[in-house]
């Protein structure tokens, strides 16, 4: 797993595409994020449909509802290029199945300009799928499944959508990580042990301690976290504050 502390800023990616693989000559579609910072969702959104300059398979378009007609009018990857890297440029990119998504930004990338590198030369990448498989184990994982074990409404998924999926699975993700001070900060902390060999005490004729009373926005952070334990557990050990409290 993987033991890297998160950036503030998280960018929740998803994409459609024509078919399954890009070295059989699919293309992107769709890409559609959602942008998250200090574990709450912004409201920046990146959303934009694709030109692809060839046919979408039959298959493809029973799962995402797109028509070759819909692209017709729609930009090319070229002309939406800088505006996608300027929003995704130094943020954490969270993908579900982040090899298919990433293989296909890459490979677009490849047919514009070799020297535009991949996408991880412009941002880190975190596979939400292989997170989910680890945090459950022989279970199913797909969106729809973490959905239904998350209490995620994903009632409007009838089709697949980039945009969609994307808020979706960012939602999903907040509780899936849930209880973090921030996105996965140092995930990998299962094996670790505290160094410390002796209890500490202070000298009863210390001076008072100063109170430092927390700030609305804190407070706020407080009860989000209170209410997504309570959500995932069913059970919050901690009281939630009352109007009273502040």
């Amino acid at each position: 797993m993987d033991n890297r502390t998160f950036t503030n800023r998280i960018i929740v990616l998803d994409t459609e595409t024509t078919g399954l693989s890009p070295q059989d000559g699919h293309r992107i579609i769709e890409i559609g994020c959602v942008e998250m910072v200090k574990r709450r969702i912004t409201g920046k959104r990146f959303h934009v449909y694709i030109n692809p300059d060839r046919l979408i398979d039959a298959g493809a378009i029973a799962v995402h509802g797109i028509s070759n007609e819909f692209l017709d009018d729609k930009p090319r990857f070229e002309q939406v290029l800088d505006d996608f890297l300027a929003f995704i440029k130094d943020a954490e990119l969270v993908i579900h199945n982040a090899p298919f998504d990433v293989g296909f930004i890459n490979h677009e990338l490849s047919l514009l300009n070799k020297s535009l590198g991949k996408v991880e030369d412009y941002c880190k990448v975190f596979d939400s799928l292989a997170y989910a498989r680890k945090k459950h184990p022989s279970q199913r994982n797909s969106l729809d499944a973490l959905c239904k074990r998350y209490g995620v409404d994903n009632s409007q998924r009838g089709l697949h959508g980039a945009l969609l999926d994307a808020e979706i699975l960012a939602e999903v993700f907040l509780l899936m990580s849930g209880g973090q001070s921030s996105l996965l900060d140092n995930i990998n902390t299962e094996g670790s042990k505290s160094t410390e060999k002796t209890a500490k005490y202070l000298h009863i004729d210390r001076q008072a301690l100063k109170i430092i009373n927390c700030t609305d926005e804190e407070l706020t952070l407080h009860e989000e976290i209170l209410s997504t334990i309570q959500k995932t557990s069913g059970q919050c050990l901690w009281p939630r504050t009352t109007s009273n409290d502040r």
